[in-house]
């Protein structure tokens, strides 16, 4: 399986980062801001997302400072499943990526909650569509450190590739001095 991370061939997936959701988060700042690094990214290095709300009419829709941030031609999905490729519309969305940008065969997920349903995801992401799954550790959250920390293990267990936000981005970018390179450096000041 190919473990590189490539603007090409890569979709982000936001998962879940809600309102009221995210006030239970026990690392609710860092995901944010490295969420917020990741949607800039996507958006400077034309990197197409889908973005989930689990159940918005009682858990609030996404944060609205990401929402802000998300590309206008994303696609944003509402579920009560657990795993996000069990969503109604998500297969949709995902073959509209494959079609309208390229082949896209690594998933680049992050979000909340680790435990539930990034895991969730990742191990349908690896088992429906044969993707290459990169979890972002550093935008993914929990309701408590002990579940993302185990969710973390499991998902280096079963085949993804585990990195922090930094990793994502500097090796989509692929070398320093380019006009995208300049573009996203302050994100890292």
């Amino acid at each position: 399986m190919r473990r590189s991370i490539k603007a090409r061939s890569s979709f982000f997936l936001m998962i879940d980062i809600q309102e009221r959701l995210m006030q239970a988060v026990f690392n609710k700042d860092e995901v944010i801001r490295n969420s917020s690094r990741l949607l800039t990214a996507a958006r400077e290095l034309s990197v197409p997302s889908i973005v989930t709300e689990q159940y918005p009419k009682g858990i609030g829709s996404t944060l609205p400072e990401l929402k802000n941030l998300i590309p206008e031609e994303t696609s944003i999905i509402e579920k009560t499943e657990f795993s996000c490729c069990d969503a109604s519309g998500f297969g949709d969305a995902f073959l509209n990526l494959n079609f309208s940008s390229g082949t896209k065969d690594t998933a680049v997920l992050f979000g909340v909650e680790t435990h539930i349903c990034v895991l969730g995801t990742a191990i349908d992401m690896l088992e429906k569509y044969n993707l290459n799954v990169i979890a972002v550790a550093d935008a993914c959250g929990s309701r408590t450190e002990e579940n993302h920390r185990l969710a973390l293990d499991a998902l280096r267990s079963i085949g993804c590739l585990v990195v922090p936000t930094e990793t994502v981005i500097y090796h989509m970018l692929g070398k320093a001095g380019t006009p995208e390179f300049k573009e996203l450096l302050p994100l890292f000041k």
